[in-house]
């Protein structure tokens, strides 16, 4: 049984309603999942450290069966700015007012984003599968431009929205065999709702636009993370072979800096568990 123990719980905050589960015992974790997944894609991960710590694992405002941000101007709504303060106050009221944060792709942007717009609520930061969004966007070539393509794409009005929800499992893939039968029936659930598509590519529109412009006016002001960071990075994947040295490109945003790459492709947390908690669990240790 998935996240077996846990309590699923929708909770209305003043800006967002977060589908959550929490489960386990001790200092807390929270979870951020990338797109296109959902919680779920932690069902894996969440148990095993739910064994020492206490694991809250919600939908991203604006996936999976959470609220979605209102339209609006640079899509502000949906900038890692505002997810972050979402995701602060959710801790908050579970009663965590100083809590460690992972993130992995796009929820690796808003676990950055926690920890320098929020100091004194992040005590650990684990980024995975992630660099500032200032730093892709400034490195961007052709290599780039060729292999992550769906950046621009989905940054585009409407014409996104309009492809993939022609076919959203010919367009994303992920099977029941990889990912698990209720996590990726909770997947499909999501990809299936047009709302929750629009909701998904919002978050890239921030991030070509009002994300980029909150990282440099972070670095024209010298702040970096002052926390620990965890910088971890799937090997099959190809953030290595875009960027080489990953830490060289974090090490001007963060204090106190560890990482390494793990044997995985992309959706790590679902291909190797075991790996992934461990090293969160080491460094939480």
């Amino acid at each position: 049984m998935m996240f077996d123990g846990f309590s699923l719980e929708i909770v209305k905050l003043a800006d967002a309603t977060l589908r959550v589960r929490h489960g386990g015992a001790g200092p807390p974790v929270l979870l951020l999942h990338g797109h296109p997944r959902t919680h779920t894609t932690w069902h894996r991960v969440a148990p095993i450290l739910a064994r020492h710590h206490t694991v809250i694992c919600p939908d991203l405002p604006g996936f999976g069966q959470s609220s979605v941000p209102a339209d609006a101007w640079e899509s502000a709504g949906s900038s890692k700015r505002a997810k972050a303060g979402i995701c602060v106050a959710l801790m908050h009221r579970l009663g965590f007012d100083r809590f460690a944060v992972a993130g992995h792709d796009r929820g690796a942007l808003t676990a950055f984003r926690m920890a320098m717009d929020h100091p004194a609520s992040i005590s650990h930061l684990v980024e995975i599968d992630g660099i500032p969004v200032l730093e892709h966007l400034e490195r961007c070539d052709s290599r780039f431009a060729t292999e992550w393509w769906h950046w621009f794409f989905f940054a585009q009005p409407d014409k996104p929205e309009r492809a993939i929800n022609v076919d959203p499992q010919a367009w994303y893939g992920g099977s029941a065999e990889a990912m698990g039968r209720e996590n990726f029936e909770d997947y499909q659930a999501a990809i299936s709702s047009p709302h929750v598509v629009h909701g998904m590519l919002e978050d890239y529109r921030a991030g070509l636009t009002i994300d980029r412009r909150h990282d440099a006016e972070d670095r024209a002001r010298g702040l970096r993370v002052e926390c620990p960071t965890l910088v971890l990075w799937s090997l099959r994947d190809d953030l290595e072979r875009l960027y080489g040295d990953v830490l060289a490109i974090w090490r001007p945003w963060a204090r106190h800096l560890q990482g390494r790459g793990i044997d995985s492709g992309h959706h790590v947390a679902e291909e190797a568990p075991d790996l992934l908690a461990k090293a969160i669990l080491d460094f939480l240790a």
